[in-house]
């Protein structure tokens, strides 16, 4: 006898936002406020939210705290990923990763294509996993966070997308 598979309900994440910027104060980080509103009308819970400058090791603390903490399910950071030696969140987190989501950055490269051009070969926005925790690192423009958020990101934390998402590896992510 053949069963129908039940249809998956949403399961809502805690996420993690970090501003990376020189620059931004509450009042002026509009890439922040725009993953904050978009993650919360997918129906997702804000973890916590911070900025910071650009400085290795203040990213690195904070990303790491929330890697133990084990309260976050995702970080996605805004800002950092350009080329100027200011730019530094892609060293200063990559070496968190246990893995690294090699597909993002070059999904993410191929969308802006279409808005930026060659332009967007100056965006290291990468992905990877730490323990049990996704982290996303997007340039700090509201655009590309929104491209990253609406095209890649939100269908895969998302439980119903098929074939597969990265909320039903949540489980087996510390899997030795």
């Amino acid at each position: 006898m053949h069963t129908m598979a039940q249809p998956q309900a949403f399961q809502p994440l805690r996420i993690a936002v970090l501003t990376v910027s020189d620059t931004r104060d509450a009042a002026t980080d509009t890439s922040g406020a725009r993953l904050v509103e978009r993650l919360e009308a997918a129906g997702h819970m804000l973890h916590d939210k911070r900025i910071c400058a650009d400085d290795i090791y203040e990213l690195r603390a904070i990303v790491s705290r929330w890697i133990a903490d084990e309260a976050p399910d995702v970080v996605i950071t805004t800002g950092g990923t350009g080329l100027t030696g200011r730019d530094v969140t892609p060293q200063a987190l990559s070496i968190l990763f246990d893995r690294e989501i090699d597909g993002f950055g070059e999904m993410f490269r191929m969308l802006s294509y279409k808005d930026i051009g060659t332009s967007t070969l100056q965006s290291r926005a990468i992905a990877g996993v730490a323990k049990a925790t996704f982290i996303f690192c997007l340039p700090g423009s509201s655009g590309a966070v929104a491209d990253a958020w609406d095209n890649l990101i939100a269908a895969q934390l998302d439980r119903r997308t098929k074939p597969c998402n990265l909320v039903e590896l949540l489980p087996r992510l510390t899997e030795r």
